[in-house]
């Protein structure tokens, strides 16, 4: 499978492509960052040890990338907080989101950041949810990192061990992309969960 792939995602230039897609996805969730990264881990899992993307490079570029990637949301929504504001507030869903993220973060429970980098445009909502209502950055910030890391391992690992388990094909690489999907269904609908009262 990845012999026709191979000379696409086989150069160090891969590095940049996946950083790019993931750090625009908080802008574009339509951007298929996920799919690149477990395509690019698949074709790690086939190479030889000399061969691109290496695994632990692929990983901290796809980390970092999405942490930057909500800083710069974070930061635009802090600064056009009013305009967000007022746009947030015509969704019901989107303000239940917001009102459910203040009350996580203050009560440390930054969890809910992790929870939805996996979740389809959780990321969007979080990263200027956050950044419109001035939430502290030392507040968001660690959490945003912890979501990157464990959804660039997960994203890689993916990848990866599917093309060990399955071969690198087309396949294992289908089944590796519909777990992705999966984790993200499942976050979602763990994201849209009532709280329940303490």
């Amino acid at each position: 499978m990845l012999e026709q792939v191979g000379s696409l995602i086989g150069g160090p230039w891969i590095y940049a492509v996946v950083a790019l897609s993931v750090l625009l996805d908080v802008f574009l969730p339509v951007l298929p960052s996920g799919v690149l990264v477990i395509t690019a881990a698949t074709a790690a899992a086939a190479g030889t040890a000399t061969d691109v993307p290496d695994i632990l490079v692929l990983i901290l570029c796809a980390a970092t990338a999405s942490v930057l990637g909500d800083l710069v949301a974070y930061r635009l929504a802090w600064r056009g907080g009013a305009r967000l504001e007022r746009a947030l507030s015509r969704s019901r869903r989107l303000t239940t989101a917001q009102e459910r993220l203040g009350a996580a973060l203050a009560r440390g429970g930054g969890a809910l950041v992790v929870l939805a980098r996996f979740a389809p445009a959780g990321r969007s909502v979080v990263s200027l949810g956050a950044g419109a209502a001035h939430r502290r950055a030392r507040d968001f910030l660690p959490w945003s990192a912890l979501a990157g890391l464990t959804w660039a391992c997960y994203s890689v690992a993916l990848g990866y061990f599917g093309a060990h388990w399955l071969g690198a094909s087309w396949l294992g690489t289908a089944v590796s992309v519909g777990a992705l999907f999966a984790g993200g269904a499942g976050a979602a609908y763990l994201m849209r969960r009532e709280p329940r009262p303490s």
